[in-house]
């Protein structure tokens, strides 16, 4: 295969990232084909013994097994990490095996995490079961409060782990703080940044360590893979990730790698456009209901700070129903145009009860500590006209007894 500009650093170093996102990365074959290859390949072949040899001693480049590098899916790879400023990426198979080889590539028996007790379910899962089972101890804090990230330091702390936004709870965590006191204790801080991508939110740039994606969501953007992947520098990929991946294999298909691929040419357009969108029905849905949890809006109490941080609002957003599960149930109901579905990052505006979906196995006393109450909903806003999703919203509302 030929290295077009998309592999040459010197060039890509000149672009922006919504250029990365659509040149990064790109290799091309002897045929020039402008699209990237898809390679459906678990193995590969060698000219000579010699060859293998010097590939599997790490003294070659090339290829040795799909589990290990695939074209289609090391392509993914260097894109992302163009787009994120990070040195280096590996793909996953899912956001959440991210998450966990973002955290148990580093983790060993006897070390302590602190992570922020609003997240998404199956993360906090990660930090109140999974962790603590393999001797690894956690305390979950409110991430918003920069006193708590001091406080819960320990001896062994080797890990601070948080997404800002929050889901559902749409808290934000003060990226220059909370890292920079990390790095004043030589703590790893693992960033899940799948509401922003690098197009509206880059954790680098505030001394964030790894980042770590669903790429499901803004990244594919259409709700057509499973896919995921954490960035990092050269020596946190190739001596930490690479080891715990190579033997455990949370790999990611090259077919979901090139469909992710495709959707990361539209990334920087489809955020801001959701972020816009977002932010119109916001405003109307903040007339119309008892509280919203909407970064862009001025009324969220972190407001300032996530200007601070974030290119634009985003595409998701949070509120809250006095009427408990049952309103927000006939609200969820009395939809017409958008959906009731638990993604979120989607082009389709979708919407979800988190209490009785994506943080139902958490239980109620834990739902109710992270400040997911029975009346929250959460919010996708797609690329449809906005007036449309209002209008549906404004009689959605009104079945509810809104």
């Amino acid at each position: 295969m030929k290295k077009t500009d998309g592999q040459n650093r010197a060039v890509t170093a000149k672009w922006r990232p919504a250029t990365r996102a659509v040149r990064g990365g790109t290799w091309r074959s002897e045929h020039g084909e402008t699209s990237e290859a898809l390679f459906l390949t678990s193995g590969f072949t060698y000219d000579d013994a010699a060859t293998v040899a010097a590939r599997f001693a790490g003294e070659d480049g090339g290829m040795t097994y799909s589990r290990l590098q695939n074209p289609t899916v090391q392509m993914l790879e260097e894109r992302i990490a163009l787009i994120e400023g990070a040195e280096a990426c590996r793909a996953q198979a899912t956001g959440m095996a991210a998450m966990t080889a973002a955290l148990l590539c580093q983790l060993s028996a006897g070390d302590h995490v602190v992570a922020a007790k609003a997240a998404f379910g199956s993360c906090r899962w990660l930090i109140d079961h999974l962790c603590p089972r393999f001797g690894i101890e956690t305390t979950v804090i409110d991430s918003r409060d920069n006193a708590a990230w001091d406080a819960a330091i320990r001896s062994n702390t080797r890990v601070f782990f948080f997404e800002t936004p929050a889901n559902p709870t749409m808290d934000i965590v003060d990226l220059a703080y909370v890292c920079g006191l990390a790095r004043a204790h030589g703590i790893t801080t693992v960033v899940d940044n799948a509401f922003c991508t690098a197009a509206l939110q880059r954790p680098l740039e505030f001394g964030a360590d790894v980042v770590a994606y669903s790429a499901t969501k803004l990244m594919d953007g259409q709700g057509r893979v499973l896919a995921g992947a954490v960035c990092g520098s050269q020596q946190f990929i190739d001596e930490k990730l690479l080891p715990f991946q190579r033997n455990t294999g949370p790999n990611l298909a090259p077919f979901n790698a090139w469909v992710v691929l495709k959707g990361l040419e539209t990334l920087d357009l489809r955020v801001k456009k959701q972020s816009e969108n977002a932010l119109k029905v916001g405003r109307f849905m903040e007339s119309r209901v008892p509280r919203m949890l909407h970064p862009g809006l001025a009324s969220h109490p972190q407001h300032n700070l996530a200007a601070q941080q974030m290119d634009a609002c985003g595409a998701i957003f949070s509120f809250v129903l006095d009427g408990g599960r049952a309103q927000a149930h006939a609200l969820l109901d009395g939809l017409e145009l958008i959906d009731i579905s638990n993604n979120i990052g989607d082009a389709r505006s979708l919407m979800c009860h988190p209490a009785s979906s994506t943080h139902h196995s958490l239980g109620a006393e834990a739902r109710e500590d992270m400040g997911v109450g029975e009346g929250m909903l959460r919010v996708n806003i797609g690329l449809e006209d906005p007036d449309d999703l209002i209008e549906d919203l404004d009689q959605a509302l009104t079945k509810a007894g809104l």
